[in-house]
């Protein structure tokens, strides 16, 4: 019984069917009949003219969003944990052949406006420091809190200031719109976003991200990128066919809402051993060693999160039977 990672769910049947339908000849890399649709499906879903960008990974599409706002003599600040920082190997650093990551502190991953106009102070405006280009935040965060509107808007609001775009690592972009029951523009372009990574292949998907451009005018360097990268599928068909599939229907909500109901009923029993809010479906849970072993005897996986803590994601195709049994477990623990 998996609770250690999203990633490993399986493909969404919907994302099945609709390659199966795709697998016919068509024009190669992003020139196919799928593959175009995607400006005027994402345009519908954000309510306002964007540019969209399949990619094979949600390291990619971060990495591409920031390389088309950060020259390489550029920074980006982020938070310290973000996954940009702690979790992709020097990817950013290399797409943008150089550019320097500025990690900042907040509790749960987040990010105030506070501490990014303190860092911004604290850095000369002089040709020994490294100057901030971009801001980038991620919905939910890597500790599964969600940033509102109101939030976001805040920080665009000190991005704008300090001229810096505002890049969204949106891998759980799904899950934090169910939670927050708003529409998808609410969080993004109107409350300031340039560029957004929407991650799909967590919830549902199965090699296909999308790299959404509200700053429209930052599409044609990112599509030079995408091809200098390796990025460049030459049957694309494919990757447009899998977000399509999740987006139609609201199929991409729909799964979110399962994993996040999921998570909801594993933190209602681990009550205080819960290190942070559940606000999307991740959960950190303070377990001891021996306590953790025991979970793993009945049969649960799940990641150890430092000294005495568990990190459990939920995922869309989650059977209810092994969520119940968790909670039970966890239950009779204390």
């Amino acid at each position: 019984m998996r609770f250690f990672s999203d990633n490993a769910a399986a493909v969404s049947p919907a994302v099945l069917e609709a390659m199966a339908a795709a697998n016919h000849v068509d024009t190669a890399y992003d020139g196919d009949a799928l593959s175009q649709r995607l400006d005027g499906v994402f345009s519908d879903l954000f309510g306002t003219p964007c540019a969209a960008l399949w990619v094979s990974t949600g390291t990619a599409a971060n990495c591409l969003a920031l390389a088309t706002m950060v020259p390489p003599h550029g920074g980006v600040f982020c938070h310290a944990e973000a996954h940009i920082n702690a979790d992709e190997a020097g990817a950013p650093e290399f797409f943008t052949h150089g550019a320097k990551l500025l990690p900042l502190a907040g509790e749960g991953a987040k990010l105030t406006p506070e501490v990014v106009v303190a860092a911004r102070k604290d850095i000369r405006a002089d040709v020994h420091r490294v100057q901030p280009h971009a801001l980038s935040i991620t919905n939910a965060t890597e500790y599964g809190l969600v940033y509102t509107p109101d939030e976001v808007a805040a920080l665009s609001a000190v991005a704008r200031n300090h001229r810096l775009g505002l890049h969204m690592d949106g891998a759980r972009f799904a899950n934090a719109v169910a939670t927050l029951g708003c529409h998808p523009g609410e969080v993004t372009w109107r409350a300031g976003v340039d560029v957004l990574s929407f991650g799909f292949v967590k919830n549902g998907g199965m090699s296909a991200e999308a790299l959404v451009y509200f700053r429209t005018d930052l599409v044609e360097v990112a599509k030079i990128r995408r091809k200098r990268a390796g990025h460049l599928n030459s049957k694309g068909r494919y990757q447009a066919a899998q977000i399509i599939a999740l987006l139609d229907e609201d199929r991409w909500l729909d799964n979110a809402r399962g994993a996040n109901a999921g998570a909801a009923t594993l933190a209602a029993a681990a009550g205080d051993r819960l290190r942070y809010p559940v606000e999307a479906n991740e959960l950190f849970v303070r377990l001891t060693a021996a306590e953790a072993a025991t979970l793993r005897a009945q049969g649960f996986d799940f990641y150890d999160w430092g000294a005495d803590e568990a990190r459990l994601v939920t995922s869309w195709d989650q059977p209810a039977a092994e969520i119940d049994a968790l909670a039970a477990a966890i239950r009779a623990l204390d």
